[in-house]
């Protein structure tokens, strides 16, 4: 453990990458005998040193340049799997552009990002070729035909064919294409350049220091779950669990005994709400809350008792887990002031796609509550005059895809617009404080940003989720309830009444609408406002 006590300590130093070949060849010397990704299979599980991962990716895109697959773009279409990694650096170190495609879409979604994606093939899991639209692409490879894959490649190479291996990779030329999660539009291709992957992983790697196993459970075609969730475990040496299915993560944490998590929101909530459950369900909530600011006071004086007195908590998560790197969308600070409580930090971040993804992230033993953390080391960030959040540098996006004019909406001199407002503090922490487009405009001119109701009305056990929007000038909370409290209407105009005690009038709820099943989400399992909010219903 560190001497310092939440103040600022000096960035971690790490060795730099120029780029994602670059970091296979490095770790592969480094650890070679050391796994990096261990999965099940057929109720066992399988393990993948890092001399493996960089022989794999290396017979992988050997075999796609026997394909006649060089310069072009390669979709990725399938559940989390080793498969689809290797298949993404693949594509990367050898001067594709690899396409990542949500296989939670419908078919006609699936279709429409392959075309404006420029798809010349995909490799798409068994599991999702009845999900390709016909004539989608001209060539199709399914991952389970894999290993042939690989088989092929290895034997190019031993034949002398190592035009992949010895193929140098362009930095400013695009990687990938990862699609934005469409919160409020159409979903856009962000190209993301070699030198904005490598920046992003050497520079956000200086708040961070990871040293243990994670589990990967966010959806790799997504930025965070891919750059930040398993490119930094690469980069620091160490062992990811790629779960395969959300109803095996428990068992999986259990298993693996994970130091760090890498999660959204949704899941701290999950586990969260399933720990007070059980509190609740033996009777203990009031004792609980007592030993909670016990030990909390305890450890202000310097004395930490928490590993031991809370080990029933830590045991959900495998009993070592030390940190939950948190992104993705706004979390409440009572979560990280309680999972801290019971031993468990969490450091909330701040980033989005178009950004590689990271900007911010509390650190170990500098965080801000209610912040999303300090701004990266390298980058520029700054306040506009409207109060939106911008920043420049090297991690920030080449552009959309064959889209301009949605470019040029978001990029200015330089400088990314997130759509974000909040403030920058004296010591370096990002605060937000609602979204732009988000924003309610009453007939009266006052602005409110739905965002601040929204936390107050979900800290209540019986929300599950909310929404809150203007109707006919007229603030409307919107709420999925538990099964407790669906449909209890009394419940909530209380709580509505609650949460509107000592606010002004023009931003109180004057409505409150309770729904029987849950908001549309993105990938990234944000509320999609632009499909869920209803005016005049």
């Amino acid at each position: 453990m560190r001497s310092w006590r939440n103040k600022k300590y000096p960035y971690y130093e790490n060795p730099e990458i120029r780029d994602l070949k670059d970091l296979l060849a490095i770790k592969a010397e480094a650890h070679p005998d050391k796994p990096c990704f261990v999965y099940p299979v057929d109720g066992g599980q399988k393990s993948k040193t890092y001399l493996d991962l960089y022989n794999d990716v290396n017979a992988l895109g050997s075999w796609m340049y026997a394909r006649k697959l060089q310069g072009k773009n390669i979709a990725i279409i399938g559940e989390n799997s080793y498969e689809w990694i290797v298949t993404f650096l693949a594509a990367i170190n050898g001067g594709n552009v690899a396409v990542a495609i949500d296989k939670g879409l419908p078919e006609d979604e699936i279709g429409v990002l392959m075309k404006k994606g420029d798809c010349d093939a995909v490799m798409v899991s068994g599991a999702c070729k009845g999900k390709l639209p016909k004539k989608s692409a001209r060539k199709v490879y399914c991952m389970d035909d894999f290993e042939a894959y690989l088989e092929e490649g290895r034997g190019l190479l031993n034949k002398g064919k190592t035009e992949f291996k010895k193929y140098n990779v362009q930095q400013d030329k695009t990687a990938a294409i990862l699609f934005t999660s469409g919160t409020s539009g159409f979903s856009k291709g962000v190209e993301l350049t070699n030198r904005n992957i490598a920046f992003e992983i050497n520079n956000t790697c200086k708040l961070f220091q990871l040293e243990g196993n994670i589990v990967a459970v966010l959806p790799f075609h997504h930025a965070f779950g891919l750059i930040v969730g398993i490119m930094m475990v690469l980069y620091f040496g160490q062992t990811a669990y790629i779960n395969k299915s959300l109803k095996q993560v428990k068992n999986n944490m259990e298993e693996f005994q994970p130091q760090t998590m890498f999660l959204v929101p949704l899941f701290v909530e999950f586990f969260h709400r399933q720990i007070w459950a059980e509190i609740k369900k033996r009777g203990k909530e009031k004792a609980f809350r007592t030993l909670m600011k016990s030990t909390n006071a305890m450890k202000r004086i310097g004395i930490d008792v928490r590993k031991l007195t809370y080990d029933s908590i830590r045991k959900v998560f495998g009993g070592k887990l030390q940190y939950i790197i948190c992104g993705g969308a706004p979390l409440d600070p009572m979560y990280v002031k309680e999972f801290r409580a019971w031993g468990i930090e969490i450091l909330n971040g701040y980033g989005t796609t178009e950004c590689s993804p990271c900007t911010a992230v509390n650190r170990p033993f500098h965080h801000l509550d209610g912040s999303v953390g300090q701004i990266v080391p390298g980058i520029d960030a700054r306040i506009t005059d409207e109060g939106e959040v911008v920043f420049r540098g090297d991690l920030v996006m080449k552009g959309y895809y064959k889209d301009p004019e949605a470019t040029d909406m978001v990029l200015k001199d330089g400088w990314y617009h997130t759509g974000d407002l909040g403030y920058i503090t004296d010591d370096g922490f990002i605060m937000l404080t609602g979204r732009k487009k988000n924003l309610i405009i009453l007939s009266n001119g006052e602005n409110i940003s739905p965002e601040e109701l929204e936390m107050d009305i979900a800290r209540d056990d019986a929300v599950r989720e909310v929404l809150v929007y203007d109707e006919q000038s007229k603030i409307v909370a919107e709420i999925f309830p538990d099964e407790e409290h669906m449909g209890d209407q009394a419940y909530f105009e209380a709580l509505k009444d609650k949460v509107n005690k000592g606010r002004p009038l023009y931003k109180q709820i004057v409505r409150v609408k309770l729904r029987e099943v849950e908001f549309i989400k993105n990938a990234s399992m944000k509320i999609v406002r632009h499909k869920n909010i209803f005016p005049q219903q």
